[in-house]
């Protein structure tokens, strides 16, 4: 499924993985924490429109919160990426299950929703900085648009599964997402959000230790 993209191993399998926890966060968002995306900014600057027209069940203040925090995640991580001049992956997916984890904590606590929407909106904005800069074609773990274009308008080929696969681990990451927390709660709709990430790093940690290597800079 991913021939040409062999030198970015083993980024590929586990930026589905990162796009499976995308589902998950804006399930979570969306559904325990007032209509707002925490992985999609698309869809927030739209939510963020709408609820200015006076939109009901929409929410400018948790927009703005979302993306003010997604920015200052993806800001960070590329301050961080220009200092160690590599794409510190496992650094920053562990400072992301860090951060989706203290939202777990916030929220059992008690806490509004903002905290847990900055919270979550900064682990996203790592995650998808980093996607940014390893730029696995058809893999960036959140935007599905271009992706589904090319999935449309191009001949059928390894990136058309790639295109493919991404779409349906978003699909399945929400789904998953909205059936835990309609059934068991947002608690456990974040303990899940907390798992996806912190995988990701002990496997790339795990492939690091086989002699792998860090992958492309």
């Amino acid at each position: 499924m991913f021939p040409d993209t062999e030198r970015f191993r083993p980024f590929p399998w586990l930026l589905v993985v990162l796009t499976f926890a995308s589902g998950l966060v804006d399930a979570a968002s969306f559904l325990g924490l007032g209509h707002v995306f925490v992985a999609n900014m698309t869809g927030n600057v739209v939510f963020c429109g709408l609820a200015l027209a006076g939109a009901a069940g929409l929410s400018t203040a948790g927009s703005l919160t979302a993306l003010s925090a997604f920015f200052f995640g993806a800001a960070a991580a590329g301050r961080w990426r220009r200092g160690a001049g590599t794409v510190p992956f496992r650094p920053l997916v562990v400072v992301q299950a860090v951060l989706l984890a203290a939202a777990l904590v916030a929220h059992q606590a008690g806490a509004s929703r903002y905290p847990v929407l900055v919270l979550m909106g900064t682990a996203m904005g790592l995650q998808n900085a980093v996607a940014h800069r390893l730029a696995v074609p058809d893999l960036t773990t959140t935007v599905l648009t271009r992706s589904l274009t090319g999935l449309a308008a191009d001949h059928w080929g390894a990136p058309s599964l790639r295109r493919l696969l991404s779409a349906l681990t978003l699909l399945l990451g929400a789904l998953t997402g909205g059936l835990v927390l309609l059934h068991a709660g947002l608690g456990w709709a974040l303990a899940l959000t907390v798992a996806a990430p912190a995988t990701v790093a002990a496997a790339h940690f795990a492939y690091e230790r086989r002699g792998g290597g860090a992958g492309p800079a």
